[in-house]
């Protein structure tokens, strides 16, 4: 089964029926099966852009409590590896929640990552391998 890891951009867009890409969003997030897995800090930056769009953060975390959306990496556990990713790309740079995207990325490679975000055509697993990616075209 392909474990589908959730970012920011298709989360905000599902809860902003005025996004551009809430359609899409709307339309991946009916055809998936739940859950989709996450990490703690794209909840952040989905409740924050929410908040700031007008909306109810309050939904990311309803979202959760249905079992729609899990948490599934530790930032303790998995701190080393962070850093050496957002290291890795600095130059980009790279954000907390994407470098927790492509480190749930290399624990599992059975896996897509569910974003709007054009940076992960850029990152690599592994140093070297190309992640899949559900994206919009």
């Amino acid at each position: 089964m392909t474990r589908t890891f959730l970012d920011t951009g298709p989360l905000v867009a599902f809860l902003n029926r005025n996004d551009q890409w809430h359609e899409w969003s709307k339309a991946q997030m009916g055809a998936l099966s739940p859950p989709l897995l996450t990490c703690e800090p794209v909840l952040t930056e989905a409740c924050f852009l929410i908040h700031r769009n007008g909306g109810q953060p309050a939904e990311v975390l309803k979202k959760v409590q249905a079992g729609v959306i899990e948490v599934a990496l530790e930032i303790k556990t998995e701190s080393a590896a962070l850093e050496a990713l957002m290291r890795r790309y600095a130059d980009t740079p790279m954000s907390l929640a994407d470098a927790c995207l492509v480190r749930l990325s290399e624990l599992h490679s059975d896996c897509q990552v569910f974003t709007l975000d054009t940076d992960f055509r850029r990152y690599r697993r592994h140093g070297r391998q190309v992640i899949p990616l559900l994206v919009p075209g």
